[in-house]
């Protein structure tokens, strides 16, 4: 008797598990809190683990306690600007590798026209909550390492 053992489709269990896997830590800084908010729940709402920051000092002390895996920060904030944030990031060693989305006004688009190794991405404001996932899954991909088993 010839017997088959079957097993499940490889691909959807795959699918499954890497569904249920964190899609990474996002540092989110931005000064509106409305905004701050709208935001973080979209990222959440998609898988993100999220930290915010009001600010970029904050952001700045967050960046270097916390693990984070991406930057999603506003151009223009009190006390240290998104430029001058993602300048601190690209400086540490550690954290240079850590994509960076600005986030910027429709007044700001000559700014984010000016090239530099600074930000991966800029999204004009307001954002669109699909805009925003789809560009982090974009940076995200293959970046985040999964968590190694142990015997």
């Amino acid at each position: 008797m010839d017997e088959k053992h079957e097993s499940p489709p490889t691909d959807l269990a795959q699918r499954a598990i890497v569904a249920d896997q964190p899609k990474g830590c996002v540092l989110l800084v931005e000064d509106d809190r409305s905004v701050r908010r709208y935001l973080e729940v979209t990222l959440q709402r998609s898988g993100y683990q999220v930290i915010t920051a009001c600010d970029g000092l904050e952001a700045m002390k967050l960046a270097l306690s916390s693990p984070i895996d991406a930057v999603v920060t506003d151009a223009v904030m009190p006390h240290l600007s998104g430029r001058q944030l993602a300048r601190f990031v690209r400086s540490n060693a550690t954290l240079a590798h850590v994509p960076i989305v600005l986030l910027t006004g429709q007044e700001n688009k000559d700014a984010a026209a000016s090239p530099d190794d600074l930000i991966d991405a800029f999204l004009y404001k307001p954002v669109k909550a699909e805009e925003l996932t789809s560009c982090l899954a974009s940076l995200l991909r293959g970046r985040i390492t999964q968590p190694k088993e142990t015997n």
